[in-house]
């Protein structure tokens, strides 16, 4: 099976520091994987990096569906097939999500784009938003399914699902994660980040990846997320002699490389 999503030997540095410190990641098409690790592991950097975040000076590669997108501006890794669904969504004024989309549409050129709006919103029940402003007064459950609507209608090749959880009660987290289990496809690759096993018991991903200080250090299949949650993530590092994660800022990365 081919990879939607292949990083390699990816470093990236923000200033002084130095945060992700070789990250190697696949990501096949019809799966998704669960990115775990604890505050200042890189989890948040590498999302930033691979979406291209102005500030980070990045080293290696990053492949979306065969595509490089390290160097590209950010809308041409849109148009390449990368996505993100933020952890916290913002508000647009004056844009209605219907317009939000019709836009980006248009700019990307997919087929069939009416009947996945049309049928987008029925299925996630935010037919009532579409002419609302962009995530104006709506709950956090409601603009997480915003963020779920938007990657149903715009098909990429990739979706980054950034602490989609956050936030969240219990009735919203298992509303967003039937969604994602709604979209799994032979032709997306889904990456979701999270500290917590909490959506993991409601979307049983085909792998987990354990990040700490700037690296993936441990791979598994579902029961990896249970074993951290039952271990936490002190043990597992004490297990794996990883040295203590650094915050993703104020700290000096160079030190010891």
């Amino acid at each position: 099976m081919s990879n939607a999503l292949k990083v390699t030997g990816l470093h990236a540095r923000l200033g002084d520091l130095h945060i992700l410190k070789g990250v190697d990641l696949e990501v096949p098409y019809g799966e998704v994987h669960a990115l775990m690790g604890p505050n200042g592991s890189g989890k948040s950097t590498l999302c930033h990096v691979l979406m291209g975040k102005p500030g980070y000076e990045p080293a290696g590669s990053a492949l979306v569906g065969g595509t490089e997108v390290l160097g590209m501006p950010v809308d041409a890794r849109a148009r390449a097939g990368l996505f993100e669904a933020f952890q916290y969504p913002v508000e647009i004024p004056g844009v209605t999500l219907s317009d939000l989309l019709t836009e980006i549409d248009e700019a990307v050129g997919r087929d069939g784009f009416g009947e996945r709006m049309t049928t987008a919103a029925r299925t996630l029940e935010m037919e009532p938003f579409l002419d609302r402003p962009v995530n104006e007064g709506l709950s956090g459950g409601e603009k997480k399914r915003s963020e779920m609507l938007q990657l149903s209608v715009l098909r990429p090749k990739v979706a980054i699902l950034d602490e989609i959880d956050s936030g969240l009660d219990i009735d919203a987290v298992r509303e967003v994660a039937a969604a994602v289990e709604a979209m799994r496809a032979p032709e997306l690759g889904v990456l979701i980040i999270t500290h917590y096993s909490r959506i993991l018991r409601y979307i049983t991903p085909d792998r987990v990846h354990i990040m700490m200080g700037g690296r993936i250090v441990q791979s598994g299949g579902p029961e990896l997320a249970h074993e951290l949650e039952a271990k936490g993530y002190d043990t597992l590092r004490r297990e794996l002699g990883v040295g203590d994660g650094e915050p993703d800022g104020g700290e000096d990365f160079l030190a010891g490389l």
